[in-house]
C-alpha cells in the first residue's frame, strides 16, 4: 500500500482510549440515511436481476452478473453494518434488516453474529483466535499433503479469495459449523428459514426456466440469477476482507504478544477507493480501522470517526490507496508468517526446516 506509516515502538494504550477520542455525533444513527441506502442497494440488486431474467445475450449477461455481484456485496455490507447493531436504532429492527440483506448472499444472520462479530472483532489477527485469513507456519505448511499444499497456493493466490471464503468463512464456519450452547437453536432457526427461502427463489426460477424455455432453461434461469452472482459476490466481499487485514506491514500476532489495541488499530487498514463505486456497493466498509475500533459506529461516520482517530494517533492507523499493484505485491509476499518475528513469508521458507 502506499502511504503506510513507518513501524513505530510498541503502544501500550488500550482500545477504550481510542474509543474515548471518538466524538459523540460519530454514534448518531439516521433512519434516512438507513433507508436511502438500503433502497439504494435494493434497486441495484434488482435491477441487473430483473434484466437477467429476460436476455440471454452474452454480452448483456456478463456485465449484468458482475453488477449483481456487487449489488449482493452491497446488500451484504448492510446486513452486516445491522448484524452489528450499527445500522438503525432498534435492536430487533437491525436483526430484521440483517437477514433480508443477508438473503442474497445465503448467509446465515446468527452464525455470521458469531463468527465475525464475537471472534473475528473479539480477537482480530490473534494467533489460533481469529480464523479470517489466518496464516500457517512454515511448519504447518510442511506437514499438509499435495491436495493441502495446492489449495492453499490457489486460495493466497490473486485469484484465490473467492475460494478461500467460500471454504473458510461461508461454509465451514457458517453452514457446516454447529454451535454449542445458546446460540445453537437461534443458528438452527435462521439456517432452516434461509433455506426454505432460498429453496423457494430457486424453485421459482426454475419453474420460470421450465415455462419459458423447457428443461435447459429450468436449469440455466436459476444459476444465471442467483448462483452466478452469489459466486461473484464471494469472490469481492473475500477479497474484501483480504485486503483489510493482509498486508507485508500487517502484523500477526502470538497470543502473550496480542491486545485489542494492535489487533483493532495496529492490524487494520483505511483504503481509499473510487467514490462512486464507495457510494454505490461499499458504503464505508473500507474505513476499517475506526469499524474494528468501535463496530457500533454507522457506515456514514466512519469517515469522521477515522479522522479523529488519525489526528490522535498519526503514527499507528494505516491509510493508503487501494490499488491493483499494491493487492498482487501482498499476494506474491504474504504467504507463510512467523509469528516469532512477526513477518510474513514466501513459500521458499517452507523447503528448509527451520535448524
Amino acid at each position: 500500500m502506499t502511504e503506510v506509516a513507518a513501524p513505530q515502538p510498541v503502544r501500550t494504550e488500550s482500545l477504550n482510549a481510542v474509543r474515548d477520542i471518538i466524538p459523540v455525533r460519530c454514534y448518531q444513527r439516521s433512519a434516512r440515511r438507513a433507508t436511502v441506502a438500503l433502497v439504494q442497494a435494493t434497486v441495484l440488486w434488482l435491477l441487473p436481476v430483473v434484466a437477467l431474467l429476460f436476455t440471454d445475450t452474452w454480452y448483456f449477461v456478463l456485465p449484468l452478473w458482475l453488477f449483481a455481484g456487487l449489488a449482493v456485496a452491497g446488500l451484504f455490507v448492510l446486513g452486516h453494518d445491522a448484524s452489528h447493531g450499527a445500522l438503525v436504532s432498534s435492536r430487533s429492527a437491525n436483526r430484521v434488516i440483517a437477514q433480508l440483506c443477508m438473503a442474497p448472499s445465503a448467509h446465515v444472520e446468527a452464525a455470521w453474529d458469531l463468527g465475525h462479530n464475537r471472534i473475528h472483532h473479539g480477537y482480530t489477527t490473534r494467533e489460533g483466535f481469529d480464523f479470517v485469513w489466518h496464516p500457517l507456519t512454515p511448519e504447518q505448511y510442511r506437514g499438509l499433503g499435495t491436495f493441502a499444499k495446492l489449495q492453499h497456493r490457489l486460495e493466497w493466490s490473486w485469484i484465490g479469495s473467492g475460494a478461500y471464503f467460500l471454504r473458510s468463512v461461508w461454509w465451514d464456519k457458517m453452514w457446516r459449523y454447529n454451535a454449542p450452547g445458546k446460540r445453537r437453536n437461534a443458528i438452527i432457526r435462521d439456517k432452516t428459514t434461509l433455506t426454505i427461502a432460498m429453496v423457494l427463489a430457486l424453485g421459482g426460477a426454475a419453474t420460470f426456466g421450465a415455462l419459458t424455455g423447457g428443461v435447459v432453461a429450468a436449469f440455466w434461469v436459476p444459476v444465471k440469477l442467483f448462483v452466478v452472482p452469489f459466486l461473484l459476490f464471494v469472490h469481492i466481499i473475500g477479497w474484501t476482507v483480504y485486503v483489510h487485514h493482509v498486508a507485508p506491514d500487517i502484523r500477526w500476532w502470538p497470543r502473550k504478544e496480542w491486545s485489542q489495541f494492535r489487533g483493532q488499530m495496529e492490524s487494520t487498514t483505511i483504503l481509499r477507493m473510487p467514490r462512486l463505486v464507495n457510494w454505490l456497493w461499499f458504503h464505508n466498509i473500507f474505513v476499517h480501522v475506526p469499524h474494528h475500533v468501535d463496530a457500533r459506529i454507522p457506515f456514514h461516520q466512519l469517515p469522521a470517526a477515522a479522522a479523529a482517530i488519525a489526528e490522535h494517533y498519526p503514527h499507528t492507523v494505516r491509510s493508503g490507496r487501494l490499488t491493483l499493484r499494491d493487492y498482487l505485491h501482498t499476494t506474491r509476499s504474504c504467504k507463510l508468517y512467523d509469528f516469532e518475528q512477526g513477518r510474513w513469508l514466501p513459500y521458499a521458507a517452507a523447503t528448509t526446516p527451520a535448524a
